[in-house]
C-alpha cells in the first residue's frame, strides 16, 4: 500500500508546475495579441501607477472634506502603506521570482515600461491600486465602482506592459484586500477626526 503523504510533496509540486505553465501561456497570450489602440494608454496608465502617484491624488483630493471622505483618504493612505510593505519589503524577498523575458514572448516594444530590477512576485503597483480602492470604497460606496476598475485596469496594465505575470497580479490583488482590511481596522477604531 502507498503513503499518501509520501506522494504529496510531488503532486504539490506538479500542480505549481501546471499553474506556472498557466500564468506563463496567459502572459504569452496577451503579449502575442496585438491591441495599437490600448498600448499607449495602457503605457502611461502604468508609469501613471508608480509609487501609488494616482491614489495618493486621489487621496489628498478627499482629505480636503472634512469627515467620511477625510476618513476615507486616511483609511487609503494606510492601506497602500501596508499594501506597499509587504509586496516590496516581504513578497518580493521571500518569492524572488524573476521578472519575466519580455523579449522571448516578443512583447511590442511600444506597449514596454521600464523593467523594474526587483522581483516579479507580487505585483506592488497591483497590491496598492487594489488596497486603495478596497478602503476607499468601503467608506465611500459610489467611488467603490470607478476606483476598483482603475485598480483592475492598474493590475492589468502590468501584464500588458509585460513586467509581470498574470499570478504577479493576482497575488498583488489579494494582498492588496488584505491591506485594506487590516488599514480599515485601525481607521474605524480611531477617534473621529472631523463631523460628518
Amino acid at each position: 500500500m502507498t503513503d499518501p503523504s509520501a506522494s504529496s510533496p510531488s503532486a504539490v509540486g506538479a500542480v505549481l508546475d501546471d499553474l506556472r505553465a498557466v500564468d506563463g501561456a496567459v502572459y504569452g497570450a496577451v503579449a502575442a495579441t496585438p491591441t495599437p489602440a490600448l498600448d499607449s494608454a495602457l503605457r502611461r496608465l502604468s508609469r501613471a501607477a508608480d509609487r501609488s502617484k494616482i491614489s495618493l491624488t486621489v487621496a489628498a483630493l478627499l482629505a480636503l472634506r472634512p469627515g467620511r471622505p477625510r476618513q476615507a483618504a486616511a483609511a487609503g493612505v494606510g492601506a497602500v502603506a501596508l499594501a506597499s510593505v509587504a509586496a516590496n519589503l516581504v513578497g518580493k524577498q521571500l518569492v524572488r521570482r524573476p521578472r519575466p523575458d519580455r523579449e522571448r514572448a516578443r512583447v511590442i516594444v511600444g506597449r514596454q515600461v521600464p523593467m523594474p530590477e526587483s522581483a516579479s512576485f507580487p505585483s506592488g503597483h497591483t497590491a496598492s491600486a487594489t488596497a486603495f480602492a478596497t478602503a476607499v470604497g468601503v467608506l465611500l460606496p459610489p467611488l467603490a465602482v470607478p476606483l476598483g476598475a482603475l485598480a483592475a485596469a492598474v493590475g492589468y496594465s502590468r501584464v500588458h506592459t509585460g513586467v509581470h505575470y498574470p499570478g504577479d497580479v493576482a497575488a498583488g490583488a489579494l494582498l492588496g484586500f488584505a491591506a485594506a482590511v487590516a488599514s480599515l481596522a485601525v481607521v474605524r477604531t480611531a477617534p473621529p477626526g472631523g463631523r460628518e
